[in-house]
């Protein structure tokens, strides 16, 4: 792992603490190296982008260079936050993957018409969230160019 993939930070958004921790555990698992911090719903993820509240101490940090986010969040959910985030000209260029329990067709498409970077259904064991953790880090800490 190069040090441009270990100063990236992925943001994820997720208000189920036990699936906090099982992505956490993957990405050790993956021996990803990135910074991983935790927001547990939409609201919270907004104030961490936009630096307010609890988060105003990061105003002079870099964004995050990938955002995993819930769709089914309490406050504001992960559709309503997406759409913000993709709309906001200083946030859009964001990388934003949609890792959550709904297999539902609308909620795939209608992620991707709001800007996401890709959909994926959270896997149900352990060694699959690994093996799917350690494919996105490989795939965007990797492969693709991120404009950070």
């Amino acid at each position: 792992m190069d040090q441009k993939a270990k100063a990236i930070i992925i943001l994820y958004a997720d208000d189920d603490p036990e699936d906090r921790m099982l992505v956490k555990d993957a990405l050790e698992e993956s021996r990803l190296a990135n910074d991983l911090h935790f927001v547990e719903d939409g609201e919270d993820l907004m104030n961490y982008l936009h630096r307010k509240g609890k988060y105003a101490d990061l105003k002079d940090t870099k964004y995050p260079g990938l955002i995993l986010l819930d769709l089914n969040m309490p406050k504001k959910d992960g559709r309503e936050a997406l759409k913000e985030i993709k709309q906001d000209p200083d946030l859009r260029r964001i990388p934003v993957v949609v890792l959550t329990t709904s297999k539902a067709e609308e909620d795939i498409y209608r992620s991707y018409d709001l800007g996401v970077s890709g959909f994926i259904v959270k896997p149900v064991t352990f060694e699959t969230l690994t093996e799917a953790i350690k494919t996105l880090g490989k795939y965007w800490f990797e492969i693709v160019e991120l404009p950070i």
